[in-house]
């Protein structure tokens, strides 16, 4: 690894951005906000979204933007008509909706309806802070710093070991962020956080792009802030004798020094060939898998 001033950072960055970036342009969760460059939809998703699931904001988003579909629209709405509809949709904290109003009424009259494109400037809207300032920058005009929340603390903190401490954690995101790309960036690094490095993680489920970097595959290491133990499944035997199987359920067969480096990164050394003969062993012994000894090379395949 290389250093910046306070924040460890992988050597060939370059990469690190565009494995990131092609994972998630090939397949992401589609929610209707990351279709839309408004900033008043993207604003009403952000504030949506504090403290509430997402799968539940899209039917509220949508219903909201029936109802008041311009920044315009819901600077004119009674203020309780915009409460009532926060309090029936049950997406809690209404003082969310008022700020939400008075937001409105602030670009309306002090922007003649043209929303501040800037973090700086976007906080000072009622009820907008850091965060939420710079979704709506990044979402809506490309012009956001590095998105800094629990999900992307928790991939920096495992994939490149950056210190737990929200300056070093700024550090390490603007830094990695590629210049002028906040919208697609801030988008793929969270959803990274949000399905793949999730608490418990999702490694090679979700297909992660920085397992070939990543320090917690590569040591099964997977505590973070937000996860102060260690989960007992990851770095265990059980995982990667799972991940034996799933190597040969897609290979149908692999020469052993094939499969080494699929079950894990570091494979070689103390974790090389003797370690990967002692856990298809046990495989074997489970009923679960075949070792054949050829000349050139032993072979593993799935028992059927």
């Amino acid at each position: 690894m290389t250093e910046t001033e306070d924040a460890p950072l992988p050597d060939d960055a370059d990469a690190v951005r565009a494995a990131l970036v092609e994972w998630y342009e090939a397949d992401h969760r589609d929610y209707p906000w990351r279709r839309t460059t408004d900033p008043y939809e993207i604003l009403v998703s952000e504030v949506m979204s504090q403290q509430t699931q997402l799968n539940r904001v899209v039917a509220a988003w949508d219903a909201f933007l029936d109802r008041w579909p311009t920044v315009d629209a819901l600077a004119d709405a009674d203020r309780s008509d915009v409460v009532g509809f926060w309090s029936d949709q049950r997406l809690g904290y209404n003082n969310r909706a008022r700020y939400l109003h008075e937001a409105a009424g602030q670009v309306v009259e002090a922007y003649d309806g043209d929303f501040p494109e800037t973090p700086d400037e976007l906080q000072e809207l009622m009820g907008v802070g850091p965060y939420t300032a710079n979704a709506v920058a990044s979402f809506a005009f490309n012009a956001g710093d590095a998105v800094v929340d629990t999900n992307v603390k928790r991939v920096l903190y495992r994939a490149f070991g950056v210190e737990d401490d929200d300056a070093t954690f700024e550090t390490a995101a603007q830094e990695l962020m590629p210049a002028g790309e906040s919208r697609v960036w801030n988008n793929a690094i969270m959803e990274l956080g949000g399905v793949a490095c999730q608490q418990r993680p999702r490694c090679d489920e979700a297909g992660c792009p920085w397992r070939e970097w990543c320090r917690a595959y590569e040591t099964g290491d997977f505590t973070a802030p937000d996860v102060p133990t260690q989960p007992s499944f990851e770095g265990s035997r059980r995982q990667f004798r799972g991940r034996v199987i799933a190597a040969l359920k897609e290979y149908d067969e692999l020469e052993l020094d094939d499969l080494g480096p699929r079950v894990r990164v570091d494979y070689g050394g103390e974790h090389g060939r003797e370690w990967l003969r002692g856990l298809l062993a046990d495989l074997e012994d489970d009923g679960l898998v075949d070792v054949t000894d050829r000349d050139d090379d032993a072979v593993a395949t799935l028992r059927t």
